[in-house]
């Protein structure tokens, strides 16, 4: 087995999980009926956060792809292919709406801040709250967190890596669209908790591949 792979998707979960902190921290949080919430959308901390949090999307399902790799001829590896698949969709799904949030939002919050309109927010919820948007993302956020708990799964089952090394993910990916009614420093205490559950599995990923690595070399 190729270990390169499984190291480029733990590194890439690390990278993710630092990546879902930037997104909740540097994101400003305003009443967003107001300018001062029109002002937020324009600001960089806006599309900087947003765009942190689409590349973390991105680099997740590759992580469970890499486990797929690490599975590969087990049993597990079923499961494992299974989180990886449907973390892609998910989380293109998602990213979709993300989307929206980034470039949509920007341009409804810099026409308002320069017209001082807060009424053209309203512009923003409309599209924002829309039954064909909402029912995307949250498909997205349901399969998301489907593919973390499969990976989960896959994990606990293998004997690869530590047991428990993917539960906090699987934890945090089933928090992630609930996260979203939280005030802002619970959703920077979820940022956090994504960030050390991928540092955790990825940690555990790169040790398994390393191993086996080892053991092929002698062998």
């Amino acid at each position: 087995m190729n270990t390169h792979p499984t190291r480029a998707g733990a590194a890439g979960m690390a990278v993710a999980g630092v990546l879902f902190t930037v997104y909740e921290a540097v994101s400003p949080r305003a009443d967003q009926t107001t300018l001062e919430g029109a002002e937020s959308w324009a600001s960089p901390g806006w599309s900087v956060g947003h765009l942190a949090a689409i590349a973390g999307l991105i680099l997740i399902p590759l992580a469970w792809g890499s486990l797929r790799g690490l599975l590969e001829g087990t049993r597990q590896e079923r499961t494992a292919t299974a989180a990886a698949v449907l973390g892609y969709i998910g989380s293109g799904l998602t990213i979709s709406y993300y989307g929206a949030e980034v470039y949509g939002l920007k341009a409804i919050g810099e026409r308002a801040v320069a017209d001082r309109d807060a009424s053209l927010t309203e512009v923003a919820a409309a599209f924002r709250m829309d039954p064909t948007a909402l029912a995307v993302f949250g498909t997205g956020l349901a399969l998301v967190a489907a593919a973390a708990v499969l990976a989960a799964v896959a994990v606990w089952r293998s004997g690869a890596v530590r047991r428990w090394s993917a539960v906090p993910m699987a934890t945090a990916m089933a928090l992630y669209l609930p996260h979203f009614f939280l005030p802002h420093p619970a959703r920077i205490a979820w940022g956090a908790l994504v960030t050390v559950s991928a540092l955790w599995i990825a940690a555990e990923l790169w040790r398994a591949a390393s191993y086996k690595a080892r053991t092929k070399t002698r062998s």
